[in-house]
């Protein structure tokens, strides 16, 4: 049984506690009747999350989280069989204990692409880079006049305010350079947002770790998943993700991305601007896997991991 959990910090602490999850996810395997049912956790990831025989997964959010899991089953329910990949097909989501909720879904093929990208042969990393492109831009296309209301923001230049305000307790609680933290300030205020008036089905954490290859399928892109922190919002919102997770900082990645989505590309200091902006923004992470310039300048750094030219 898992136990309530009021903060990050015990979140932490229970999904670190293997014995705990396994166990919860057992006894919630037994309640549904799917007796004999291997359990597989996924380690990765901030949630419990379990492969249940081959074909299922469990999804556990705590009650500090529990509005995600409905915006992951409204979002799993509105895109099942609408994309160019697939997506998890969602069963049921119901209460668990002490708070928790829990998603039951179908569980993708194949293995997600950060986990096999070291094995891909380079064409076949050009052709998955402007697969997800189109994957993005299918998305990015959903009508979302269902999903109104049942996903946040309710407006968009009001989050985007908001983020502006909230931007400098995240970066400074953070152990970020100070050459680096004293310009975001300034750098944010000279960057217009949003960038565009479209608003779409954004996912938000659009990166090689959500979505899925076959690799004895000449690495045919099989899925996309985890749409917990899906909003509704500027699709430039989701060229954040895709810099820093998918093209990582290579400029003719991100023009193979940009032509497969099929637009031109957006201003690298707007991209910057919004992972900047970013919910889950971590710079320590992304100066340790992405290139970082010479010269210590956010203009420089946002052609660095955004720039479409080299």
């Amino acid at each position: 049984m898992l136990p309530k959990v009021d903060t990050f910090e015990e979140l932490d602490a229970v999904c670190a506690d293997e014995k705990l999850v396994r166990a919860a996810c057992r006894e919630l395997v037994h309640q549904l009747g799917l007796y004999g049912a291997p359990v597989v956790h996924f380690e990765d990831g901030s949630l419990p999350v379990f492969a249940v025989g081959d074909d299922m997964v469990f999804k556990f959010y705590p009650g500090i989280q529990a509005e995600k899991s409905s915006f992951e089953a409204v979002v799993l329910d509105h895109l099942w069989r609408q994309l160019p990949v697939e997506t998890p097909r969602l069963i049921t989501t119901n209460e668990y204990v002490n708070g928790w909720r829990y998603v039951m879904m179908t569980r993708l093929p194949g293995i997600d692409m950060a986990r096999g990208w070291h094995r891909i042969p380079p064409a076949d990393k050009d052709r998955l880079i402007s697969e997800a492109g189109e994957v993005l831009a299918s998305l990015h296309k959903m009508d979302i006049t269902p999903l109104k209301g049942a996903l946040p923001p309710l407006n968009w230049e009001e989050f985007v305010a908001q983020r502006r305000v909230e931007a400098m307790k995240l970066h400074s609680s953070k152990p970020v350079p100070r050459v680096w933290l004293e310009q975001i300030p300034d750098f944010l205020a000279s960057v217009r947002l949003p960038v565009t008036d479209e608003r779409v089905l954004l996912h938000t954490e659009f990166m090689r770790e959500h979505l899925t290859v076959a690799p004895r399928e000449n690495w045919r892109m099989t899925g996309l998943f985890d749409f917990e922190t899906a909003l509704i919002g500027d699709p430039a919102y989701d060229f954040a993700s895709v810099g820093a997770f998918v093209t990582y900082g290579q400029p003719r990645q991100m023009r193979r991305f940009f032509r497969a989505y099929g637009r031109e590309p957006f201003d690298p200091d707007q991209m910057l601007a919004y992972l900047l902006l970013h919910l889950y923004c971590d710079l320590p992470f992304y100066f340790s896997e992405l290139p970082t310039p010479a010269e210590p300048r956010l203009d420089i750094l946002a052609e660095t991991w955004f720039g479409t030219n080299g």
